[in-house]
């Protein structure tokens, strides 16, 4: 087919290249009977019939589809707020003036650079690898991405390169920062070093903080916003919370960043059905919580049993998922194996990220992990290196 340049589309996006999430069912290449999505770091639970009921409940008799959702979400808002409270042991110091509320952490993140930095305003900072939509969405609105490197044992963010690229970097500025913590994807948590550079920057610059895995690592920042007006933590019900086909994600941070934010997102942004599942997901957070010290002790097992493999190099990991490279033998490409590693776990029936120069595994149940494991096994057997 012959391509057809539109002369009305922004010349930048001809070279773009969009997120690809992992394929459907429908449309993945042919695999085994049993094909286990270990790429994208959802949870392997899915909600208990009790929770399931009760929103098919709500859906039948409370939800009028014929009406918009709640446009304020002042209930959820205070819902999360007690949440981010008793997660952070804080008093009762974040309300829902605290918080605002996105259709997924993405929409947030689109927001944040809206106000921030759209037309020519600012730019950004990131230090990859880390989570790629920071530097995509940026791109989708014509705003520049700067990038620094990490430490290659640690993954440590290249704090010198970071701190010469905000001061040189001036048409535009940098006007925000992004890390993640714990980073996706190799799974590791800021350091003493990382947050000591965060905490001198300029209060002109915007750190935002994905907390995405907070459930998981138990180590947030949240505490420190009070003194910090220009820090904004996400957090999602992606992960722990076992909604991520309902596209939930919210930020805490001062009230007069918020009010920026409820200025520039789209208005009934949240679907009814969204909005009822997260603060079911909240009024029942014990129950769908109790999953996780199962995550993080299969998360041991899978990096013990994986070490153990003389080829591979495990990091350690704070998050639901485990990071992995090859390590160097001098002799052959190390992408070129890893590609090969990768496409031979995909036949196989797993499918995991192969990104920057590793491959990100989710922990799965006790099953999948157990496949998982036999299926590596298998794939490094048949590798040349």
């Amino acid at each position: 087919m012959t391509k057809i340049m539109l002369p009305f589309i922004r010349s930048d996006l001809a070279q773009f290249t969009a997120y690809k999430p992992h394929p459907s069912s429908d449309t993945a290449d042919s695999v085994p009977t049993q094909f286990d999505r270990l790429d994208t770091n959802e949870s392997p639970y899915d909600l208990p019939p009790e929770l399931k009921e009760k929103l098919a409940w709500t859906y039948q008799q409370v939800i009028e589809t014929n009406r918009y959702p709640d446009g304020g979400h002042e209930t959820l808002k205070d819902a999360i707020a007690e949440y981010v409270n008793e997660s952070a042991a804080l008093p009762l110091s974040n309300t829902a003036a605290n918080i605002s509320v996105g259709n997924g952490s993405d929409e947030l993140i689109r927001s944040l650079l809206i106000a921030t930095c759209l037309g020519r305003e600012g730019s950004i900072l990131v230090a990859n690898p880390t989570f790629s939509m920071y530097g995509i969405l940026a791109q989708t609105l014509g705003i520049p991405v700067v990038t620094v490197g990490r430490n290659e044992t640690n993954f440590e963010i290249d704090l010198k390169a970071a701190q010469s690229a905000i001061e040189q970097t001036q048409n535009p500025p940098i006007r925000v920062v992004f890390v993640v913590h714990p980073n996706s994807p190799t799974a590791n948590s800021l350091t003493t070093a990382e947050l000591a550079w965060l905490r001198s920057l300029n209060e002109h610059i915007l750190v935002v903080i994905d907390e995405a895995y907070f459930e998981f690592s138990q180590t947030t920042l949240v505490g420190e916003l009070a003194q910090r007006p220009n820090w904004i933590v996400l957090r999602t019900f992606s992960k722990a919370f076992r909604l991520a086909s309902l596209r939930v994600g919210y930020c805490v941070a001062h009230p007069e960043a918020i009010a920026i934010l409820e200025k520039v997102r789209l208005p009934y942004n949240l679907p009814s059905f969204s909005i009822a599942a997260a603060l079911v997901a909240l009024q029942n957070r014990t129950l769908l919580l109790e999953s996780i010290p199962q995550t993080l002790s299969e998360r041991s097992k899978l990096i013990g049993i994986l070490s153990q493999q003389p080829e591979l190099q495990i990091t350690a990991s704070a998050a639901n998922f485990v990071y992995l490279r090859f390590k160097p033998n001098g002799l052959n490409s190390q992408d070129a194996v890893l590609k090969t590693f990768h496409q031979k776990l995909r036949k196989l029936g797993t499918l995991v990220r192969h990104i920057s120069g590793g491959l990100r595994i989710t922990v799965g149940t006790i099953e999948e992990n157990a496949r998982t494991v036999t299926r590596v096994q298998a794939a490094l057997g048949d590798l040349e290196f």
